[in-house]
């Protein structure tokens, strides 16, 4: 349990020093650092399960989401001793990158109070940082009211996905104009061969719909189709965190869905804000619950997917 008394935070044996909970993080919603904080409060038991064991990129807005973002992914000195850290190796580069590791509800507290408004996460875990336990299609359509688009190609993904190769999914929008969809696994491989898989299955789908969807990186070649984006699944790459505020206007978040509720056409991912999030968890339950239950290898998999 934690207890809010003035700016101080007390909880799990620690106290956080909170400052500036006036300041004004979303100047068209009116909402403030202090309001950022009491989310994270709010979200944490929700959201701490996508978190933990994770290493975490910070993107900061000190000055709010008008001003300078920093994207951090190296702890500051000045971060106190209890915020878990765990060394993440520059492979190719040397050295490595010590990164925040968010277990527990202080440490988000405290991230907030640091202006972090969004949190991302690495596909791996920290006992196997070179194995991801999760593979992810960002479905990223061309323009803000390119949704339906991404909605209708998340279902058709989840489709392959599940009742060809056997996989198991999972959706959440990313807070902007698209879907993320994820993929349990069973960590038992390294970055390179789940890319190589995601690839290929983004492949078979724009076989049959070139005209709606590609893989091409570059904006100005995309035209007005769907970019089904793989490169997230290389090492030390990242997804936005599920239940991640998003530094855009009205403060979307980053929202976990059911699979019914994508097939609604009426599915507007505006409604899931920091406002409304409150009303969503007491009425919803976590549609990712379970979600390691259901981690798969991939090789049956590959087998399905080279017969098709």
């Amino acid at each position: 349990m934690s207890a809010r008394q003035a700016n101080l935070v007390t909880s799990g044996g620690v106290t956080v020093q909170l400052s500036h909970m006036d300041k004004v993080f979303f100047p068209d919603d009116d909402l403030r650092k202090g309001d950022l904080i009491d989310y994270y409060r709010m979200v944490a038991p929700r959201m701490l399960p996508y978190l933990r064991d994770r290493p975490v990129v910070m993107a900061r807005y000190p000055d709010g989401v008008s001003g300078e973002a920093i994207l951090q992914k190296n702890v500051s000195r000045y971060f106190p001793d209890w915020v878990k850290r765990v060394e993440v190796e520059r492979i190719g580069r040397g050295g490595a990158v010590c990164q925040v590791v968010c277990d527990r509800p202080e440490t988000l507290i405290y991230l907030a109070n640091q202006a972090c408004i969004e949190l991302h996460v690495l596909l791996s875990r920290v006992a196997a940082l070179y194995r991801p336990d999760q593979l992810v299609f960002d479905l990223d359509p061309p323009a803000e009211d390119g949704f339906e688009d991404a909605r209708r190609c998340a279902l058709d993904l989840r489709r392959l996905l599940e009742e060809d190769l056997g996989l198991t999914t999972y959706v959440k929008t990313t807070g902007g104009k698209g879907l993320h969809v994820h993929v349990p696994l069973r960590a038992d491989e390294g970055f390179d061969p789940v890319r190589d898989f995601a690839r290929a299955v983004a492949e078979l789908m724009i076989r049959d719909a070139p005209d709606r969807l590609t893989l091409q990186q570059r904006v100005d070649q995309r035209g007005n189709r769907i970019y089904l984006d793989v490169q997230r699944n290389g090492y030390a790459q990242m997804a936005v965190a599920p239940y991640s505020v998003r530094a855009r206007r009205a403060a979307p978040v980053a929202t976990p869905l059911q699979w019914a509720e994508v097939e609604d056409a009426g599915l507007n991912p505006r409604r899931f804000t920091m406002r409304t999030m409150g009303d969503r968890l007491a009425t919803t339950q976590d549609p990712w619950a379970g979600m390691s239950r259901h981690r798969r290898g991939l090789a049956a998999a590959r087998r399905r997917l080279k017969s098709l």
